[in-house]
């Protein structure tokens, strides 16, 4: 059986973000849960993805242009644990 973990931090973004996000993270845990996330990562509307560099074994879900999911999955205990739901930042730093 698979397992959601939120962070601390990724619930308290759940809980200051906008309605339709919220919508859109349970949308999207409900069909992990059904599927697993090899489902989603061969759905393009999920656009779930492995990150590269400092967040090498990390992934990104889009929720919409601007917000995004980054969880890490443990295959051994079939956990998925939520990091970060977050906005995504354009700008150049």
């Amino acid at each position: 059986m698979l397992t959601l973990v939120l962070t601390r931090s990724a619930k308290k973004a759940l809980a200051k973000c906008p309605d339709f996000i919220r919508d859109a993270f349970y949308a999207w845990a409900a069909v992990v849960a059904a599927n697993g996330t090899h489902y989603t990562r061969t759905e393009t509307r999920f656009k779930d993805e492995p990150l590269k560099g400092e967040r090498h074994g990390q992934y990104s879900v889009r929720l919409n242009r601007q917000w995004r999911i980054i969880y890490t999955e443990t295959h051994e205990t079939l956990t998925i644990t939520i990091l970060e739901v977050t906005p995504h930042d354009y700008r150049t730093k």
